[in-house]
């Protein structure tokens, strides 16, 4: 069970706080913020997710740059109230739409009676957007979508400037459309995390995609929805619930996942025959599947580094990076990092003629040089130069001194492991009714580094 349950800004304040069972102290989040902001044991930069105070245990996770913390006395599981707290920012972000300070302060009333129903004297009644409707009775207040910077996962599906068709990210599950009337859509997306890493020499050393198949629905009535997958799909071996063997290896060019589990409401009597999935989708947003592939798949950049003495007290790095995508597809936000000898004091940076987009800067405070780029055309090359100037002689290989360069990046509308949504097929109530449907994909980097 737990005591307590608060929401903190970035900056200590707290938005939200339910004191379930008031054995706790009414100072625990201001104990709570100074304990995580000045962190300092066993050297760790961050204050892990769960930690004692005073006899107090403090739950917590960071979601959109918020803190949700969950305090308790008694010994409880961890990943069961970190889960929690997912989940409770999950069913929040349904009914409002938008996750942010602004959004939780102006509904506060909304948010307080969905706490409410959650959670009963620090025991946990339910988080399923879908029964919490028929107990919440305040409509949110809208915030404006277009206002908002992209953060977090919103920022996923912009194409260039332009965002991606629909709404989900940004849309409450219970608000209509202006006239009353509740626009009939569902949103299905493919989102991919991969890890690489390569050697020096630029082979694949390691790599994996964890991946999942995201569904917000918006349909009234949830009617059944049959979605197809790869009819060449194959499961490495047992996976999914209650250790189901889907059976089989996949032929030469197949798609093939290590394991996979999939959401309560799906049924797999179909999945070993046709790889269709058949479900009543809840209300909000939800996991419809999720996997991970270890097979060799193409990676979507190369990164080639050379490090170059120019003297005793100088040297030269040259980065490159290509786009191994078609060039029908742009990579977003891509942020090249690489740690640099101790002894650096200066860089100066060198990008191509008629670069546009590309930012440079070297982080003295933990010598680190970052290139940042806005955009990335597949089939493109960049190449950044940095001239590192040294406050001492190097007694060593600078090459163990430095590295190893590391990629975030978003790609939207590309998926790595060929995972495809064939067909989302939805019961028809009647001749007329026909939903929007938007299937999305994006791939992120979970893990992208070079060895040097």
């Amino acid at each position: 069970m737990i005591s307590q349950f608060f929401v903190l800004s970035q900056r200590g304040d707290s938005i939200v706080f339910r004191d379930y069972r008031g054995d706790v102290l009414k100072g625990s989040a201001e104990i709570f913020f100074r304990k995580v902001k000045f962190w300092k044991e066993d050297g760790g930069e961050e204050a892990p997710p769960v930690f004692n105070v005073d006899g107090v245990n403090y739950f917590h996770v960071k979601v959109v740059g918020l803190l949700f913390v969950a305090t308790s006395r008694t010994n409880l599981s961890p990943s069961l109230v970190l889960e929690l707290l997912q989940r409770i920012a999950r069913v929040i972000k349904d009914y409002l739409g938008v996750l942010n300070e602004d959004s939780l302060r102006k509904n506060f009333v909304l948010v307080y009676e969905l706490l409410d129903e959650v959670v009963d004297f620090g025991y946990v009644q339910t988080t399923s957007t879908e029964i919490l409707k028929s107990y919440i009775f305040n409509e949110p207040i809208m915030i404006d979508a277009g206002r908002l910077p992209p953060l977090g996962p919103a920022a996923m599906f912009m194409q260039g400037s332009k965002r991606m068709p629909g709404t989900a990210i940004t849309k409450s599950v219970v608000a209509n459309e202006p006239g009353g009337r509740k626009r009939e859509e569902i949103f299905v997306d493919i989102i991919e995390k991969i890890s690489i890493t390569f050697s020096s020499s630029g082979y694949i050393l390691t790599s994996e995609i964890d991946g999942t198949i995201q569904m917000k629905s918006y349909l009234t009535g949830n009617p059944e929805i049959k979605l197809a997958l790869n009819e060449d799909l194959g499961i490495g071996r047992a996976g999914g619930r209650s250790g189901y063997d889907y059976g089989g290896s996949a032929g030469s060019g197949a798609v093939v996942l290590d394991d996979c589990n999939f959401h309560e409401s799906v049924q797999l009597d179909s999945f070993d025959v046709d790889r269709t999935l058949t479900l009543v989708p809840p209300d909000g947003e939800f996991p419809v599947m999720n996997y991970r592939i270890t097979q060799e798949f193409k990676p979507p950049f190369r990164i080639n580094t050379l490090i170059e003495e120019a003297g005793s007290l100088k040297a030269e790095v040259i980065l490159k990076i290509r786009a191994e995508f078609p060039s029908d597809i742009t990579a977003n936000t891509i942020l090249v990092q690489m740690p640099l000898p101790t002894y650096t004091s200066r860089v100066s940076f060198e990008l191509e003629p008629g670069t546009v987009g590309q930012t440079t800067d070297f982080k003295e405070s933990n010598k680190r040089l970052e290139w940042s780029l806005k955009k990335v055309v597949g089939g493109s090359d960049h190449t950044l130069r940095a001239k590192l100037t040294f406050s001492q002689e190097s007694h060593g290989n600078i090459t163990k001194e430095a590295g190893p360069v590391s990629m975030t990046f978003t790609i939207p509308m590309y998926n790595p492991s060929r995972l495809q949504v064939k067909y989302l097929q939805i019961a028809k109530k009647s001749k007329t009714y026909n939903p929007y449907r938007w299937v999305r994909y994006v791939t992120q980097a979970n893990s992208y580094v070079a060895r040097i």
